[in-house]
């Protein structure tokens, strides 16, 4: 892996104005900038990401919700479930591999309407397949289209947010997915059981369309919005510049903060996508909870995660704001969040519903704490031209290992029916993550490439 210590420096030129021909308007907005009133157009933005995120995260959420009245109907088994989110898995890694690429190319606002029309469509067509095979297909595309929705988030908050803001955005965006996963078990049984289960997919479909529709008119780059001051411009970029230019994501694969990012989510995302795909089935056969009694169970995981998210976020922040360098604040926000999930491993023998609800809350929480502070790492460590491709490489890794949890746990249900195997490797895998980055990169060295 290369080193980064031998990369060349970028310079630090003045930090950009947007010029003003009106004298009166800029004393105004330096007198803002010194009261602190620099404008708060990018939390705008960051409401978009979140929305973006939490619609992302029902529509992928709703089958897992569906799987034990689909299983009834369908009559799929363990290990043709495993298959069918498999097929969301693969197509998820390979468009991580490449979305960050297409989006550092095509810029977020294109990149972002290509992904979320995708999932769109995809969510839709849900709604027309009745087997296996058919289910293998449209979540092939889904997983394919929501693959953009991180490296996109990713790198509209290195647009619009400095340093020392991005994990509190990128925790906030990021609590989308627990809304998400909120709104779906509220939603999702009322609907399916009034409705039928095919308009669960058509409701979440319409929202994705929408938001869609309002990103299109509302997203420009800070230089062109033109509700942005000079004081917040200003402020978005007061973080040493940049040289201009695309980097092939070819080019980052040799350094090891990319290895470092794309283990860690190797190691971490699988956890995620285990409590996504495999909660309700848990509950229902560790606890009998049938379709019209999963949702407070689900919501108080969800609520969780979702303060997890921005307290993980908020708790690194916090520390750099009281001087503390930006790798020991983000280490050490992590470290908290690895050990407060340790305690899942006793969930899956816990006797009583709401001790193994409460333990798998706890463990939720932790890991989105820990995951707002790793997606931090694309911008911590790269130049914000990569952070898409960086973010895609991550993903495509972190999608990697969620293929092998779901055929993993297919087959290990199928066979033994115990869930206790995969609690236990819940419980161990943020520590072990933490372990690879204080190996191999423990002050998550910065990486500056020439032009």
């Amino acid at each position: 892996m290369a080193d980064p210590k031998n990369s060349t420096p970028v310079s630090t030129p003045a930090v950009p104005q947007r010029e003003s021909s009106n004298p009166v308007a800029e004393l105004g907005s330096i007198a803002g900038v010194a009261a602190g009133a620099i404008g708060r157009r990018r939390w705008t933005i960051c409401a978009f990401l979140f929305f973006a995120t939490t619609i992302n995260y029902m529509d992928r959420q709703v089958i897992g919700i569906l799987a034990p009245e689909l299983q009834r109907i369908i009559g799929w088994n363990e290990i043709q479930y495993g298959h069918i989110i498999t097929s969301f898995q693969f197509a998820y890694a390979i468009g991580l591999l490449v979305a960050g690429g297409i989006i550092d190319r095509v810029g977020t606002r294109i990149g972002y309407a290509l992904a979320i029309g995708v999932w769109s469509v995809s969510a839709l067509c849900h709604s027309l397949v009745s087997t296996v095979g058919g289910f293998e297909v449209v979540r092939f595309f889904l997983g394919l289209g929501e693959s953009g929705n991180f490296p996109a988030a990713l790198k509209a908050v290195a647009e619009w947010f400095p340093k020392k803001e991005r994990s509190l955005a990128a925790g906030i965006f990021n609590s989308g997915s627990n809304i998400g996963a909120i709104l779906a078990p509220l939603t999702v049984p009322w609907i399916a059981l009034h409705l039928g289960w095919r308009w669960a997919f058509v409701f979440t479909a319409f929202f994705s369309a929408t938001w869609l529709v309002a990103w299109l008119l509302f997203y420009k780059t800070p230089r062109e919005h033109p509700a942005v001051t000079p004081a917040e411009l200003a402020y978005i970029e007061s973080d040493p510049a940049e040289p201009a230019g695309k980097v092939a994501w070819s080019r980052l694969l040799p350094y090891r903060q990319t290895w470092v990012f794309t283990l860690c989510k190797f190691i971490t995302d699988p956890v995620w996508w285990f409590l996504l795909f495999w909660l309700p089935k848990f509950l229902n056969a560790s606890h009998g909870l049938t379709l019209g009694k999963l949702g407070p169970p689900l919501v108080a995981i969800y609520v969780m995660a979702d303060l997890g998210s921005i307290g993980g976020g908020w708790f690194s922040s916090a520390l750099i704001r009281r001087g503390w360098p930006v790798y020991r604040a983000r280490k050490t926000a992590m470290l908290v969040c690895a050990l407060l999930v340790v305690p899942i491993v006793f969930a899956a023998t816990a006797s009583s519903l709401w001790v193994a609800v409460g333990l798998i809350s706890l463990a939720a929480a932790a890991h989105q704490g820990f995951s707002a502070n790793l997606l931090t790492f694309p911008s911590d460590m790269f130049p914000r031209r990569t952070v898409a491709s960086v973010a895609g490489i991550g993903g495509f890794g972190g999608a990697i290992g969620g293929m092998g949890i779901a055929t993993f746990t297919g087959y290990l249900l199928e066979w033994t029916h115990s869930y206790v195997p995969i609690f236990i490797l819940a419980g161990t895998a943020y520590l072990v993550a933490l372990l690879v980055i204080q190996i191999l990169l423990p002050k998550l060295d910065p990486l500056m490439l020439d032009a």
